[in-house]
């Protein structure tokens, strides 16, 4: 049986479902790179969604990256995310909904001893129908905010509350 979706976080369903698709990436401070990512977004019925993100290197498959987190919703445009990275970096986010659009700007970013320094991030998220957009920018390592992130992503799955699976 399947839990109904929390109405706390019915603005955030467009999010539902698995995406895969392509993207890149730089900074200042690295070599451009290209990038395959597996991202998924479901819930249990409670005000949250479970999120989770992983990424292969475009030339030789190699892993790049994984984070994992939560998406809480008020009910109104309001959001707020929990994110963990494998490289000992936490992100707080705050933000707003907007239709099938997300902006969220962190409000704290936390390390462990040996993590590289992050000090802000924000990220776009834009979903048209089956297919999902984004762009993150990252102030760190000394470096001011700027791009860093952009991918393309095309909803593989759906869950069985996703607006896809309603059609």
């Amino acid at each position: 049986m399947t839990a109904a979706l929390h109405p706390q976080v019915a603005a955030l369903a467009f999010l539902l479902g698995t995406w895969e698709g392509e993207g890149t990436g730089e900074y200042p401070t690295i070599e451009g790179f290209g990038y395959r990512e597996q991202v998924s977004f479901c819930h249990n019925g409670k005000p949250m969604l479970a999120y989770t993100q992983q990424t292969w290197h475009a030339g030789d498959g190699r892993s790049l990256h994984a984070e994992a987190g939560y998406f809480r919703g008020f009910g109104d445009t309001r959001v707020e995310v929990v994110l963990a990275h494998p490289t000992g970096v936490v992100e707080v986010y705050a933000g707003e909904v907007f239709a099938t659009s997300l902006r969220l700007r962190t409000s704290t970013v936390v390390g462990t001893p040996t993590a590289k320094p992050v000090e802000a991030l924000e990220r776009d998220i834009d979903v048209d129908g089956d297919t999902l957009r984004y762009a993150i920018r990252m102030a760190a390592v000394g470096q001011p905010l700027t791009h860093h992130l952009a991918a393309e992503l095309h909803r593989v799955r759906p869950t069985a509350d996703s607006p896809v699976a309603t059609r």
